[in-house]
């Protein structure tokens, strides 16, 4: 009774955990690539996806990206290159789910089997009204200063609220 007590226990603070790191996050949605260097495997390309933020209704950030192609593109087992580009729009009607922190992750995408992640951060200027977003790459061991930077200022009578 004890261990099914114990087990019973640890299946909750795994659930616990699951929907802590289940935050809301963009999900990509590719619009066009491109081929840069042709392999009869598959070539690498730069593709352009869309992220629609999902605290920001009505901001949607377009990022560019070298893709690896080849056997291990296709398997999901190459390390794509470092290099994204990022433009944040306003494509709507601007609409704030909850106030928002001051820095947030958007969008995290994995760049390699295990060690290399792509972030798309949202940090908020309170003092401008303006929405920065920022994309850079990390690794476990070291990361990359490459970078790039985007920001949306809100509309006239439109506030950002700050956590």
């Amino acid at each position: 009774m004890k261990r099914a007590l114990s087990l019973a226990a640890r299946s909750l603070g795994v659930l616990a955990a699951v929907a802590t790191i289940a935050t809301p996050f963009a999900r990509a949605e590719e619009i066009a690539s491109v081929n840069t260097n042709f392999r009869f495997t598959g070539s690498d390309r730069v593709s352009v996806e869309a992220y629609d933020d999902p605290l920001v209704t009505g901001v949607t950030c377009y990022v560019s990206r070298a893709r690896t192609g080849g056997v291990k593109g296709t398997l999901g087992i190459a390390e794509d290159p470092t290099e994204a580009s990022l433009a944040c729009r306003q494509v709507g009607p601007i609409k704030i789910a909850e106030p928002l922190k001051q820095k947030a992750d958007v969008f995290t995408d994995r760049m390699s089997f295990i060690f290399k992640t792509l972030h798309v951060v949202r940090i908020v200027d309170a003092k401008r009204n303006t929405l920065v977003y920022l994309t850079y790459s990390d690794r476990i061991a070291t990361g990359s200063a490459k970078n790039s930077v985007t920001a949306v200022p809100m509309p006239q009578g439109t506030t950002i609220p700050v956590k």
